[in-house]
């Protein structure tokens, strides 16, 4: 695009979209393309993955795929699959806002067009409208609607997003007007959940999530979906050779998308006994867990693999981590505990996901402490923590003892730093990247785990050296001295273990 162009589009946004509150006032310029602040900062952030990070093959493997420069050959019929592989998407972002709440809405819209990027899109630009309520038919006002189609079609977009979840009538009158796919906020995170699954069970949940999405939204489009086009041909059927099963087209859809989705939850039940099995195991042994929670692109895997150096995936975008990743560490004193990494949240969270992935933020409700990760750097922390906290109430994990991490401290200065204090006054600022305040965490974690429940003193014989073993691994060894009779400790066990030592108890 030259400047000439850019500077004409520019000229004909203001002429089209002067009455509509505008988010882009101060935007950035990149290859003639204005784009929102936030999205470009999510890509121009530099990220720096050291030894801490452990091995990046995932991220590696998700950036594999390149298109070579220079083939002109083009496809042209191509699936949905190529076509995002061949050419992004031109989207520009809409939404509706009622009096008072303007910074929230340029945050949420912010928020879309970092998703629309994760997503795979180039977003071109974003407007707001200001009104009671949305539109029933079309989401924005009329008028709106039809400056909104002449804003898509000077700027060439392939696709418009709206910062809601659309009804599927407001869904199709929009398209009807402006002329372009239309698609909301909950079809572009159910866009990138199902990019960035990988295991069998994070598939299953996000295909389950995405046809109970679909099922409702289903449409028909004419004579070509029917299946009952029979009758006498005067009174307006098609006569002999025409008359069908009983069962419409859009019908056939809803009871495959029906059956589908039954054998998706039955899939999900049976992973969940492998996972009950391995979170038995650990309460067998009494081997305290903490949870991992927090909003999406907080820092969250790099926080656990600078306390584990886990080798989880680490990338800068939204929704990078899908499946929950459990790593074994050991406190200063020799206490061995968990630490699981889960899926990210984000406001406007849809209920579908956190029904689908319900079996995997058990990890969170069954954990003994909760790391509540906050990005220090977003202009909205106290949003990022009552959203993370709304979700964690929906999967019963309201009572697990909380510790507010704000992490990427080091980019924050140090007003901010006080301002934050003041919404949490026990919160630990971290910086996963340079490690500070790492240290002071791993010992407010040590503070807050639970303490093995029987504190004995025991002589141990030499020949039983696997208890001692045991006390190691699931216990607090307070003291230990040899002895002429055997190994004399001083710790505090499990119930299961004092069981075993009671013949040596003094």
């Amino acid at each position: 695009m030259t400047e000439s162009t850019s500077s004409e589009s520019s000229t004909t946004h203001e002429e089209l979209i002067d009455p509509v509150e505008r988010v882009l006032s101060h935007a950035d310029t990149r290859s003639g393309v204005r784009v929102f602040g936030a999205a470009q900062a999510l890509q121009d952030e530099a990220t720096a993955y050291g030894s801490d990070d452990g091995e990046q093959w995932d991220r590696e493997e998700r950036h594999a795929l390149r298109r070579v420069p220079g083939l002109s050959t083009e496809l042209e019929d191509v699936t949905e699959v190529e076509y995002r592989q061949l050419r992004l998407e031109n989207v520009v972002l809409v939404g509706v806002y009622s009096q008072g709440s303007q910074v929230d809405a340029e945050n949420s819209l912010r928020e879309l067009a970092a998703l629309a990027e994760t997503a795979g899109a180039v977003v071109l630009d974003g407007v707001l409208q200001r009104r009671p309520h949305p539109d029933p038919a079309t989401y924005l006002g009329r008028g709106k609607a039809e400056e909104l189609k002449d804003l898509v079609a000077s700027l060439g977009a392939d696709t418009v997003i709206a910062d809601t979840e659309l009804a599927s009538s407001q869904r199709r009158a929009l398209e009807d007007v402006v002329k372009v796919k239309v698609i909301d906020r909950t079809a572009v995170i159910l866009d990138i959940f199902a990019q960035h699954a990988k295991t069998r069970e994070g598939k299953a949940q996000v295909e389950l999530a995405q046809l109970e999405y679909l099922l409702p939204r289903l449409r028909g489009w004419g004579e070509s979906m029917s299946r009952q086009a029979g009758g006498q041909v005067g009174a307006g059927g098609a006569g002999m050779g025409s008359r069908g099963p009983g069962e419409t087209k859009i019908e056939l859809d809803r009871r495959r998308i029906r059956t589908r989705m039954a054998q998706l939850r039955r899939q999900i039940r049976d992973f969940a006994p492998a996972r009950d099995a391995k979170r038995s195991e650990r309460k067998r042994n009494t081997i305290p867990s903490v949870a991992i929670a927090g909003y999406t692109n907080a820092g969250k895997s790099s926080l656990l693999n600078r306390l584990t150096s886990a080798g989880v995936l680490v990338e800068n975008a939204l929704f990078a981590t899908l499946d929950a990743t459990v790593r074994r560490t050991e406190t200063s004193d020799g206490r061995v505990y968990t630490l699981a990494d889960t899926v990210g949240f984000v406001r406007n969270l849809p209920h579908q996901l956190v029904e689908a992935f319900r079996s995997t933020l058990e990890e969170v409700a069954d954990a003994d402490v909760l790391l509540h990760v906050v990005d220090a750097h977003h202009p909205d922390p106290a949003g990022q923590i009552q959203t993370v906290r709304d979700v964690m109430g929906e999967v019963g994990a309201r009572e697990v003892p909380e510790i507010i991490v704000f992490n990427k401290s080091d980019l924050v200065d140090e007003a901010t730093r006080l301002v934050l204090h003041g919404l949490e006054p026990k919160a630990v600022f971290v910086s996963s990247r340079t490690g500070e305040g790492i240290d002071e965490l791993r010992r407010v974690v040590e503070d807050a785990l639970p303490l093995p429940e029987v504190e004995l003193r025991a002589v141990v014989p030499y020949s039983r050296g696997d208890l001692v073993s045991a006390i190691h691994e699931t216990g607090q060894l307070l003291e230990r001295r040899h002895e002429s009779e055997g190994t004399f400790v001083h710790a505090r066990v499990s119930a299961r273990l004092a069981s075993e030592l009671e013949p040596f108890t003094l």
